[in-house]
């Protein structure tokens, strides 16, 4: 399949400082982070729960405003939410009551704009090969098909900028290599910006273009690991093997228990 030319909004991120207020302690999740997404690129953020990739998303998003620093999108900076740039979380978080369809409209319904631009559920339910199923109810699907649900309540917005928070990571080992190549296979389709969280170090070798590695709270950039390797990617590509090498330097794999910890500094994700 033939790439689109990148339509997605760049991303800056400029010395961008965040922290919570626990009780008495303030707890410093992001200090002076700095980092630029080009228009149309795919980038993939590892590192230990807690560290604050969550939080990056979400102010990126506009749902949250960091204490410090400059989100800019598109060149106009991050005050609020916005059509333009969709977060998609780990769970679906459908509403069991609603048809497929009128799930995917509901952004389109909060916005005003069904009625004209009711073409596009469509379009999209078949993007996502959904178009079969648009009158079930989500109990009625499997967990792969209601995140395809979530997804394309997302694309029908015709988001410039996905941000997605582990997405996938509540799917079966099998679904979730399905919906990697799906999800891969929309980005280039559409052209979108893409900034993908995960745990899972072969995720993100096989979907981005540019793979970091993050500290503990508060969060700084440990590793940069691009991927120059044409898609779709394969697991045994001698060059995605390597790179996976490169990221173990950084990260600690226990083979055992699955658990990944920051070589430097001891913490579980």
């Amino acid at each position: 399949m033939v790439s689109v030319t990148p339509t997605g909004h760049g991303v800056e991120i400029e010395n961008v400082s965040h922290h919570f207020d626990i009780e008495t302690r303030r707890v410093s999740v992001l200090e002076q982070f700095t980092l630029s997404v080009a228009p149309g690129e795919f980038v993939a953020i590892l590192g230990p729960s807690g560290c604050g990739k969550s939080t990056l998303l979400r102010l990126v998003a506009g749902l949250e405003q960091p204490v410090g620093g400059r989100i800019e999108v598109n060149g106009t900076q991050v005050v609020s939410p916005d059509p333009s740039r969709i977060l998609m979380f780990q769970d679906p978080t459908l509403f069991p009551w609603r048809t497929v369809r009128q799930n995917v409209t509901l952004g389109l319904e909060a916005r005003g704009v069904l009625p004209q631009q009711q073409y596009r559920v469509d379009e999209t339910l078949a993007l996502v090969r959904l178009d079969g199923f648009a009158d079930a109810l989500p109990h009625q699907l499997s967990g792969g098909m209601a995140q395809r649900v979530a997804l394309a309540r997302a694309l029908v917005n015709d988001p410039q900028l996905l941000l997605l928070d582990e997405p996938l990571g509540k799917l079966d080992a099998l679904t979730r290599l399905k919906m990697q190549g799906e999800l891969e296979s929309l980005w280039r389709k559409t052209g979108f910006t893409a900034v993908l969280v995960t745990h899972d170090v072969e995720e993100a070798l096989l979907l981005a273009s540019r793979v970091l590695v993050l500290s503990d709270q508060p969060a700084r950039i440990l590793a940069e690991v691009k991927v120059d390797r044409p898609y779709p990617r394969s697991r045994d590509d001698a060059c995605i093997m390597a790179l996976r090498q490169e990221l173990l330097a950084v990260l600690q794999i226990d083979a055992l228990t699955g658990t990944v910890e920051l070589a430097s500094e001891g913490l579980a994700a």
